[in-house]
């Protein structure tokens, strides 16, 4: 029936087909409804999933609904947001959106008021309440169909009340994954208690949706964004005053069994709990194993832009300590835990310890030269000194005599952020690296076990590294390099930067002694020492050592040193 055209003498065939998945009532209630089509109207009859919606709508009629509304400041919902999807840490997790923590909000709020959490139902010729333990969150997911049509499921988060902040993020995205595959069940369906719909994506501001039976209450969110009266005005203006974005929440509930007063007071807790009260962000970090502490609202935001005050200056003074700490300190948070199980908080780096709030991420101030910026915003400034100092290249050179060799340091690493752009032949290279050093360990691993080897599982980036140094080396004309190094990664180095023959290192696992030596080397195989030539991919040549290093690992500095100015 898709598509077709129908006249008028049947147009009435669709509407009134039980194949459609609508009851009596429903159907006659829409053929009451309904006026008669023009003789060129295209009629589509709806089938599965949306008469399913035709049903739906049909039944929240019966329903008497009541909605309350609230207008919240979500300042520190969208700087705490940011934190969280910018830390080191969270590099291998889905992104946390808007959403997420909303939809978290609403769940422990209606821990504290589960008469939201209840249901109208007549029973036996009476009217009952039904109070549900379980908390099991529908969220509506908005789905485009082959035909470029759109719709809108409402699966639901079973047992979100149980859930931790990080388990209930793993439940939201199973459950979206799974509707955008086609693979979600009518399980997930069933029992929903309260649902989330978000029509603010599209920019709705304000909304009042309709009411399923079975649910108690469902909360829409509104669009995120300053008031109408300042969208005129500038970031600078907006940022000087302090002002927060808003968002507007309703809940539309059942007033057979939720009250007014219940439903305000339930907003009011959402509220207080998007601006950080009882530690719900505190939690929500702890839950991410996250080591930052939080961003707090501050009540009294001073007014920036006008005549120098004291406040003023006492924030500029802490940006720049601020931009000095992460140039001394950065390294301690800096991302190089690769299983992303350790992270640390430093007081330090924290922008709260110098005074600073979250009203002044948005204000400008002096930089001192980071990175070629003379001015920026906090956010800028934070954002130059975590990618530099904080990520996946940790960097402490504040130690040094020299102030030249310093600013030598800090006028490379600060422009570019510590990313320099790498062309397809450079990483190709750097991947065959990275196999030809995981290659060798596990080799070793599956071969001789149980042997003492100290291998560089965790750090094969070592022998990528060394290989860069070694050929900007050769570009400048050097010609021999000594290395130092401690017992943990020798044998590859010596492997595939040395150019130790494989047969050597394996004969030495093998305690296999040379036939023309007549005694030991008098030592293990991880303390030994080799010569070699390393070419590189201009095909220049550098001559390369390993110095031999016994269990006092400090010593071989010194004599590396030696070993050179010898």
């Amino acid at each position: 029936m898709a598509g077709k055209k129908l006249t008028t003498e049947n147009r009435r065939t669709p509407m009134a087909s039980k194949s459609a998945g609508l009851s009596e009532g429903a159907s006659a209630s829409l053929r009451e409804a309904s006026a008669p089509p023009a003789s060129q109207d295209e009629i589509t009859a709806l089938r599965g999933a949306s008469a399913r919606i035709v049903e739906n709508m049909e039944a929240s009629l019966t329903i008497p609904t009541a909605t309350s509304y609230r207008a919240i400041p979500v300042k520190l919902l969208e700087e705490n947001r940011q934190t969280i999807n910018e830390h080191p840490a969270s590099g291998n997790r889905e992104k946390v959106s808007y959403t997420h923590i909303i939809a978290w909000a609403i769940v422990q709020a209606l821990k504290e008021f589960p008469a939201l959490n209840s249901f109208f139902q007549f029973a036996d010729g009476a009217a009952h309440r039904v109070t549900r333990h379980s908390i099991n969150l529908g969220v509506a997911i908005d789905v485009e169909r082959k035909d470029g049509t759109r719709s809108l499921l409402v699966p639901n988060i079973k047992g979100a009340g149980e859930l931790t902040f990080q388990q209930f993020l793993a439940a939201y995205a199973d459950l979206v994954g799974r509707v955008r595959k086609g693979a979600i069940q009518p399980a997930d369906f069933q029992d929903t208690t309260v649902t989330l719909t978000n029509p603010g994506t599209v920019g709705t501001v304000a909304s009042q949706p309709r009411l399923m039976t079975g649910q108690g209450a469902i909360i829409a969110t509104g669009a995120i964004g300053y008031p109408a009266e300042y969208h005129a005005w500038s970031p600078q203006a907006l940022s000087g005053l302090g002002l927060s974005k808003v968002m507007n929440i309703s809940c539309t509930y059942d007033h057979r069994v939720i009250q007014g007063a219940e439903s305000g007071r339930f907003l009011g807790r959402i509220q207080e709990l998007l601006l950080g009260h009882d530690g719900f962000y505190e939690r929500v970090f702890e839950d991410l194993r996250l080591p930052d502490k939080p961003l707090s609202l501050d009540q009294s935001p001073a007014r920036f832009g006008g005549p120098l005050a004291k406040d003023e200056l006492e924030k500029q003074a802490g940006v720049l300590q601020l931009i000095n700490l992460y140039r001394v300190r950065g390294h301690l948070i800096a991302n190089l835990d690769p299983l992303g199980e350790h992270a640390f908080y430093h007081p330090e780096l924290d922008p709260a310890t110098y005074g600073l709030t979250v009203w002044d991420l948005d204000r400008e101030f002096v930089t001192g030269g980071l990175g070629g910026l003379p001015r920026g915003t906090l956010r800028q400034i934070l954002a130059v000194l975590r990618q530099t100092y904080c990520q996946k290249i940790g960097v402490e050179y504040r130690h040094i005599q020299h102030p030249e060799e310093k600013s030598w340091i800090q006028e490379r690493m600060e422009p570019a952020e510590n990313r320099a752009p790498l062309d397809a032949e450079t990483k190709r290279q750097i991947l065959r690296s990275l196999a030809a050093a995981e290659g060798f360990e596990r080799f070793l691993h599956t071969r001789f076990i149980g042997h003492k080897r100290f291998g560089l599982e965790g750090a094969e980036t070592t022998i990528p590294v060394l290989e860069w140094i070694l050929s900007e080396a050769a570009l400048n004309n050097v010609q021999e390099a000594v290395i130092g190094m401690a017992h943990r990664g020798r044998l590859n180095v010596l492997a595939n930067i040395i150019g130790k023959p494989f047969e050597k290192i394996f004969s030495e696992f093998e305690e296999n002694v040379e036939p023309l030596v007549t005694q030991g080397s008098g030592d293990v195989k991880y303390h030994l020492s080799s010569a070699g030539t390393f070419r590189t991919a201009q095909e220049t040549e550098v001559r390369v050592s390993v110095a031999p290093n016994p269990s006092h690992l400090e010593w071989v500095n010194p004599v590396v040193e030696g070993i050179v100015r010898a």
